[in-house]
């Protein structure tokens, strides 16, 4: 969510900040009118459902068209954009917490917003992105380069708001971590420092689910295209994780990959973020990638333990000779345990199995630092 304090900052000094901050450069949304093709400023393309997150008091939000959606957690800027864009549609909430509905955003532009996040716990807010576009929807996205995990700036005009600095190469791997692909990356200086200026492509995949202590990061191999259309890892009816999760305490509610990170500090991801019909479409390439993705996340969030399920996709990215059970191999430092996989068509493992090996998997995590 974005921090308290600096909501606070912005309802207070809104109108000032607004004053010192007036631009008629349409920035952002210029280059989301551009990518979505036909459409400039004064002509945005329809009818689609365009939107600035976190809009602030709508200099770019005005030059959506008519109908677009501009939602900020200030009230005090939303007041303000209501004379900026006076035909938008205004919605007061956390960028981290969208009340849209899954997939009914065409085109968003989300402009230093999302620098008001934690770094830790900007892959939920983008898996929150991920959730509200449609796929093949483009983003255009504003944040700043640095290295600071959240706190104050020295000489912020306003005092009390609270930054996330980002080195490109870890955003990039956290964004396309979040199900979104980066089709341009600029750095431009700017008088608060340098801009990371980002068009992304949300894709059909599933969003990580992941952030700071996590007992368990499970790690799947790839998202079939079933589980990326239903949001939901293993999503499948025949697929047998989530009834063994439940059978082993792993998890407690089914098929909530958010509620079982907020419930259970149980994480999701993949090894490979490409969805495909079968496992035998990925190709070496999509593992080495991947794996080195997978190595960096967890050397950032440390989880207790990842789970690795499939043991086909763990011997294909790291050891052939491996068998189920904790590996001698770690990821970012942290332990690993593999198991079968538990699609409905694995006839090695029997469910009985499955649950088995994530008690086990439990009681790991439990027992490491």
């Amino acid at each position: 969510m974005v921090d308290p304090s600096t909501r606070a900052a912005y309802e207070t000094h809104a109108t000032d900040w607004a004053r010192r901050r007036r631009s008629t450069d349409p920035g952002p949304a210029a280059r989301l009118l551009a990518r979505l093709g036909g459409g400039s400023a004064t002509s945005p393309p329809t009818p689609l459902r365009l939107a600035d997150l976190g809009c602030g008091p709508g200099f770019h939000l005005r030059h959506l068209g008519a109908g677009a959606l501009g939602l900020d957690a200030s009230r005090a800027m939303l007041d303000l954009a209501t004379h900026e864009a006076p035909d938008a549609v205004l919605v007061h909430a956390d960028i981290a917490e969208l009340p849209l509905a899954d997939r009914s955003l065409d085109g968003v532009v989300a402009s230093k917003v999302l620098v008001h996040v934690d770094r830790r716990h900007l892959p939920m807010a983008l898996a929150e992105l991920h959730r509200v576009t449609a796929v093949d929807a483009p983003v255009e996205l504003v944040m700043w380069e640095g290295d600071q995990d959240f706190g104050p700036l020295p000489g912020d005009p306003l005092g009390t708001r609270r930054y996330a600095l980002w080195d490109a190469d870890h955003l990039v791997d956290v964004i396309v971590g979040a199900g979104f692909a980066v089709e341009a990356l600029a750095r431009v200086p700017d008088g608060e420092g340098v801009r990371l200026d980002l068009s992304l492509r949300r894709l059909r995949t599933l969003a990580d689910t992941v952030g700071p202590d996590m007992r368990v990061l499970v790690c799947g191999l790839n998202p079939s295209l079933y589980a990326a259309d239903a949001g939901v890892g293993f999503a499948r009816p025949g697929n047998r994780f989530w009834p063994a999760a439940l059978a082993a305490g792993l998890v407690t509610a089914d098929r909530d990959p958010r509620g079982a990170l907020r419930r259970d500090a149980v994480g999701m991801t993949d090894l490979v973020k490409r969805a495909t019909v079968r496992a035998d479409e990925l190709t070496p390439d999509d593992y080495h990638a991947g794996l080195a993705r997978l190595e960096r996340l967890c050397a950032w969030l440390r989880p207790s333990l990842v789970c690795m399920v499939g043991l086909s996709g763990w011997r294909a990215a790291v050891d052939r000779g491996a068998v189920a059970g904790l590996q001698t191999r770690r990821l970012g430092g942290r332990p690993v345990y593999v198991m079968g996989s538990t699609s409905g068509l694995n006839a090695h493992s029997r469910p009985a199995d499955h649950v088995a090996h994530l008690r086990r998997v439990a009681e790991l995590a439990d027992r490491i630092d």
